[in-house]
């Protein structure tokens, strides 16, 4: 087999020569990394499309367009091609935090993200994710996902010479840049779909495309609905071409044909734009959908994880510093299958964040403490984003065999869930918001901020007397509802124990903003027409001048969470063994107190989280062994933790002791 790859690479060179590649001053150093990756990206382009007869000329072209990437590329990110490539693991560092948010609604425009670096260098940022910043339509626009242009940003937030100019002001206060490569469909507005819509062949085969419904049928029969409030199917009827178009998620946004080698070719150029523009790492976007194949769920297909591994080969010639970093909220098993060094580097950790608010609602740790010890290890290399909320909604993706494995039926696990969330189950203190509720089979996920879902939302409302009531905005964030309710201190160190345990479990922590200032839900977004379908605005939160002022002020929430996340950070920052990815989770005899140990160089740490809203007690033997009989000290208020005492911990309390 070696020897037909060495065959197709001298028939390739041969065509490079003819183009005039060869003699142009880059190709040298092209040359060494094509020697290099010629073979693995070959056998994915040929395990894609080995069957077409343009193949050969197919990979001609993706080579020669790689090559003009690679020429136009800036020298400060070749410099950090060299410096950083995935290999070298800079990601696994303790001193990462990382934070996600909405240009417009952060900063206003990309210009003054560039004003906002201060404030991100408070909290210890080195990892920024903008959500989609790409031109969309102006309402049909999923928040951004329905991209119009790759090469051009929405004109409200600023220029692709603005994101560039960012991108340098970022580098230069040590922040990666990573952006969403939104790679599975694109806008029903964007000039492929109007070329496709006009009667153009060429880009007619860039979508999927059936004029026969019974070729849809037998299709639609094995999948899932993503929003069955908003629509039934994963089809749209065109008008213009008188056919079915695949739309997985709104009717807008039309699912690109992976199968013909031209729509990997142009979207390999887009994400090579992108680098050039100084994004860091992409964000992969519904990578389980990107392959359909009939009979099949055309959810996590082999081929998905090929086409991610060709882009990766394509980053190593041209952009060999990029990483990408998987977005899939499906079973944990698949979660697993998309991450690796030469896949994605980095995935978010959906698992995490559901069994987080999961254990904070059962007051239990049993199924986080499960998944942490089954499922948390990684390939090396590789590295988790753990958050706590983002801009999307929470589904509970915890594995139903898991659930089991400990006496929880797993539908009725997340009925209760949603229940809880939504604040009518007895006892909740969640004020959460349903989304998509499917009533074929009772499926259901939650929105709302960290705030609201943690309690801060409703202990402002019942200490004010305000039960029921929705004051618009519901922001509630003046001073005068800031008292000293039992139940608003035990919400506050609810989120800071969350955000405690996603710093300390190894990966990136990645902060949601508005997170840090306490916002709770804007109900508002039910009254504008563009937004009002869609109930995961609730928790994408405006900047607040009056919370970023009251950061400063202890006594407000605000002030209470800003520092406390400031100071994980910092601490986070300066113990190397918070980079460990490898932790043991242990049995503090309590079933509400989450325990793990993680070693590095010499050092230990031990995490003890307690996610009653009671006060707990560990006696003396339990923290001994704990401690394995060595005090330590709780990096998180200095004092010192002794293996011969008993030691208690108050409501939603976090200890990290390190020994």
């Amino acid at each position: 087999m070696n020897r037909i790859w060495s065959s197709l690479r001298r028939q390739c060179d041969d065509e490079f020569a003819v183009r005039g590649l060869t003699s142009r001053p880059d190709w040298p150093v092209f040359a060494i990394r094509l020697d290099g990756e010629f073979q693995r990206l070959a056998e994915l382009f040929w395990a894609l499309y080995g069957s077409r007869p343009d193949f050969a000329l197919q990979l001609v072209r993706l080579v020669e367009e790689t090559f003009v990437a690679y020429e136009r590329r800036d020298p400060t990110f070749r410099n950090r091609d060299d410096q950083m490539p995935p290999e070298s693991g800079w990601f696994a560092s303790s001193s990462q935090i990382g934070a996600v948010a909405y240009v417009d609604r952060f900063a206003g425009s990309l210009e003054g993200m560039i004003d906002r670096i201060p404030y991100l260098k408070e909290l210890g940022v080195t990892f920024l994710h903008l959500m989609p910043f790409f031109r969309s339509p102006e309402r049909h626009n999923d928040g951004g996902y329905a991209v119009s242009s790759y090469r051009d940003t929405n004109p409200a937030l600023g220029s692709m010479e603005d994101l560039e100019a960012l991108a340098h002001a970022l580098a230069a206060a040590g922040i990666v840049l990573a952006a969403d490569f939104v790679f599975n469909h694109t806008s029903d507005e964007h000039e492929w779909a109007k070329a496709a819509r006009s009667g153009d062949l060429e880009y007619d085969d860039f979508y999927l495309v059936f004029p026969d419904r019974a070729e849809v049928d037998a299709f639609q029969n094995h999948l899932r609905d993503i929003f069955p409030e908003v629509r039934s199917g994963s089809f749209t009827w065109s008008e213009d071409m008188q056919a079915w178009v695949w739309t997985t998620f709104h009717s807008y946004q039309w699912d690109l044909n992976y199968g013909n080698p031209a729509v990997f070719c142009a979207m390999a150029n887009e994400m090579l734009l992108l680098a050039n523009r100084g994004i860091s790492v992409l964000r992969l976007d519904a990578v389980a959908f990107i392959w359909k194949q009939s009979g099949t769920s055309c959810e996590n297909l082999p081929e998905a994880h090929t086409i991610i591994k060709a882009f990766q080969s394509i980053a190593r010639l041209a952009c060999p510093s990029m990483l990408f970093l998987s977005e899939a909220i499906v079973h944990p098993d698949d979660i697993a299958a998309y991450i690796g060094l030469r896949e994605c580097q980095l995935s978010y950790n959906p698992l995490l964040m559901a069994e987080l608010w999961e254990a904070s609602a059962t007051r239990e740790v049993r199924l986080l403490s499960l998944s942490l010890a089954k499922r948390h290890r990684l390939p090396a290399g590789c590295a988790w984003i753990n958050y706590v909320r983002c801009h999307d909604d929470i589904g509970w993706t915890f594995a139903d065999e898991d659930a089991a494995e400990l006496g929880i039926n797993g539908h009725d696990h997340r009925a209760f869930l949603n229940d809880f969330y939504m604040g009518t189950f007895p006892g909740s203190f969640s004020r959460g918001v349903s989304f998509q509720y499917n009533p074929a089979n009772g499926d259901r996920r939650i929105c709302g901020s960290a705030a609201s879902l943690a309690g801060i939302e409703r202990a402002r409302l019942e200490g004010a007397r305000l039960e029921g009531a929705r004051l618009e905005g519901a922001r509630l964030e003046g001073a005068r509802l800031e008292g000293d309710s039992e139940d608003l201190d035990t919400a506050v160190q609810r989120v800071l124990l969350l955000y405690g345990i996603a710093f300390s479990v190894g990966g990136i922590p990645l902060l949601y903003m508005g997170d840090e200032l306490g916002v709770t839900n804007d109900y508002s977004y039910e009254s504008d027409p563009a937004e009002s379908a869609d109930s995961r605005w609730v928790h994408r939160p405006r900047w607040s001048d009056e919370l970023a002022t009251q950061r400063h002020d202890a006594k407000t929430v605000a002030g209470r969470l800003h520092s406390g996340m400031a100071r994980m950070a910092k601490i986070r920052a300066a113990n190397p063994v918070f980079g460990s990815q490898g932790l043991v989770v242990v049995d503090p005899g309590h079933h509400s107190v989450l325990a793990f140990h993680k070693q590095d160089t010499g050092k230990s740490l031990t995490v003890l989280g307690n996610f009653s809203d009671h006060a707990v007690r560990l006696d003396q033997q339990t923290v001994s062994l704990l401690l394995h009989g060595v005090r330590g000290i709780n990096l998180l208020d200095g004092c010192l933790v002794m293996p011969d005492e008993d030691l208690p911990l108050e409501p939603c309390a976090m200890f990290w002791i390190l020994s």
